[in-house]
């Protein structure tokens, strides 16, 4: 289990999950209209040959559906935009991954067209942020790819649709490096080119061309700071298309997100904004908010990047059966299961497990609170969700100075008494040096009958919990949790008096919400991306961009 916290995610994180995402679409099977035929039939179909004849088969795509924002939560029937472009007289394109998975609709528009197309996925590749469609129609103009060797120096231009701009754009550039890195936030890509041919939000999957209008590239990234962006070179481009272009997913399991590394919580993983639906992904109950933090056993992003998640997908094959962990950040639950097997299923609940061993509901009485609030101590260094008929409060510190909050229905009587539910929360970086067993003595009670300590783990902190039961010869049990960041920074206690088996629902939400704003720890340095967020209206990009 964690805990939500603006902490997790500071801000600029939680803008960075957002806008690495825009919207994609199962799209529609229906014959083309008159719009997709007129379309195509403005140009000649036929190999494009030149820069002048280029505009005929780039597409502009209106991506259209829902997707979870790490900031702003759910955003309902939102737009993003991208590029691509067309490479069989069928109607077959190319685009980025990001402009094209989880959304409901793609609206595309054809060389410049005033009236789109529809088109569907064929397939996708997560990992090397690609994907193919099919346009509605046929006898479309189409690309062919570049064939030589690309080295420093080629003449390139990049064409496509930017800035949520229906206007047909073209720049021109040279390749300024011919393999570059290609391990980013968003994708895990070998044999990435470096131009300097410039690209806005929005250019994500249109071409990087040629001087004779062959495919040199798929842009995908870049930073408009530096002068430097990026493209999926041919090579590679092309034998994952083909794939792709059969119906067949590559590196996939119908994620679109990215990933992220919060140095100063320790927390890292895959934030999900969409998921498609019917992928494996969907299928094992990953849902857009999630976050994956491990694969087959194995962190995710500890460096910030893909790298790990898509290693793992290489390795082991899309179609395999893959153990996954989700932090479920809308209800704070660390979730466990499998990718194509066993569905997700909360994977440790201190309520189910102490349910049994305190006192049951009276007869006709409710379960259950109306609902809870964020509390924090005087200092706001400390946080926690406690029910709302706790409403008595104190926020002071320690006698020694430590911060601390408590909260109880009656705070007098959950100190002085075992009647009384209520929860006291205090961090000191002075616990850092002393070991669990040592914070667990100092806030032992022999009123009550230990069960021992266990491990915890969540994943922010770390540390040791001890269940005592029958505590001054009541029902009443006792949950004592000592948990430290993975620098040790500080050490926390959580003491929480359960009363009645409504209490244990407290206890989960309690558990699963306290943060800690002690200690340095660093920020996540920004990574280069083209990416715009998806946006109700015209003016977002399928392009990364930096975020400076």
């Amino acid at each position: 289990m964690t805990r939500r916290t603006r902490t997790v995610f500071p801000k600029h994180i939680l803008t960075i999950a957002a806008v690495a995402v825009l919207m994609g679409c199962s799209g529609s099977d229906d014959a083309a209209g008159s719009a997709g035929q007129s379309a195509a039939a403005s140009t000649a179909p036929g190999a494009i040959r030149s820069i002048a004849d280029a505009k005929s088969g780039v597409v502009f795509i209106v991506a259209t559906g829902s997707f979870v924002d790490a900031e702003a939560g759910l955003r309902l029937n939102s737009a993003g935009t991208g590029s691509g472009f067309i490479i069989d007289p069928s109607g077959i394109a190319v685009t980025n991954n990001h402009v094209v998975t989880g959304a409901a609709t793609l609206e595309v528009y054809v060389g410049g067209s005033r009236d789109p197309v529809n088109a569907r996925v064929l397939g996708v590749s997560e990992c090397a942020d690609l994907a193919v469609i099919d346009l509605s129609g046929e006898g479309y103009p189409y690309f062919e790819w570049y064939a030589d060797d690309i080295d420093v120096n080629l003449d390139v231009r990049a064409a496509g649709f930017p800035l949520g701009d229906p206007e047909y754009t073209l720049t021109r550039g040279i390749v300024s490096k011919a393999r570059a890195g290609g391990e980013t936030n968003w994708a895990s890509v070998d044999a990435v080119l470096e131009h300097d041919a410039h690209i806005n939000p929005g250019n994500s999957g249109g071409p990087l061309l040629s001087a004779d209008a062959r495919v040199v590239g798929v842009n995908y990234a870049g930073a408009s700071s530096t002068g430097q962006f990026y493209s999926i070179a041919a090579p590679l481009a092309r034998r994952i298309t083909e794939r792709l272009a059969e119906g067949s997913n590559v590196q996939s399991l119908g994620i679109n997100g990215q990933a992220f590394l919060n140095s100063e919580s320790g927390l890292s993983g895959i934030w999900v904004a969409s998921v498609d639906s019917g992928s494996a992904a969907a299928r094992a109950g990953i849902q857009g908010g999630d976050i994956v933090t491990q694969l087959e056993g194995l962190a995710l992003s500890l460096d910030g990047t893909m790298k790990t998640y898509c290693d793992v997908l290489q390795t082991k094959g899309s179609d395999a059966t893959l153990k996954v962990q989700v932090l479920r950040y809308a209800t704070q639950e660390i979730l466990e299961g499998e990718i194509n097997g066993r569905a997700l299923a909360q994977s440790f609940s201190f309520a189910e497990t102490l349910d049994d061993r305190v006192a049951q509901q009276p007869s006709g009485q409710v379960a259950g609170y109306s609902s809870y609030v964020s509390i924090s101590d005087d200092s706001g260094l400390l946080s926690l969700d406690v029910p709302a008929e706790w409403a008595d409060l104190n926020g002071a510190e320690t006698e020694e100075g430590y911060p601390a909050v408590s909260a109880a229905p009656d705070l007098a009587g959950y100190f002085d008494t075992w009647d009384v539910p209520g929860v006291i929360f205090i961090a000191s970086e002075d616990y850092a040096g002393m070991t669990d067993d040592d914070i667990l003595d100092i806030h032992y009670s022999d009123e009550c009958t230990s069960q021992g300590p266990q491990p915890y783990q969540d994943n922010l902190y770390s540390g040791t919990f001890e269940f005592f039961s029958e505590c001054g010869g009541s029902g009443t049990a006792r949950v004592l949790v000592v948990a430290r960041p993975a620098d040790n920074a500080f050490a926390a206690v959580v003491d929480i008096q359960i009363v009645t088996e409504t209490d244990l629902e407290a206890l989960d939400r309690i558990i699963d919400s306290f943060v800690v704003n002690i200690g340095s720890g660093g920020e996540q340095e920004e990574s280069d991306r083209y990416y715009a967020p998806p946006t109700v209206a015209p003016g977002g990009g399928g392009a990364k961009e930096s975020a400076n």
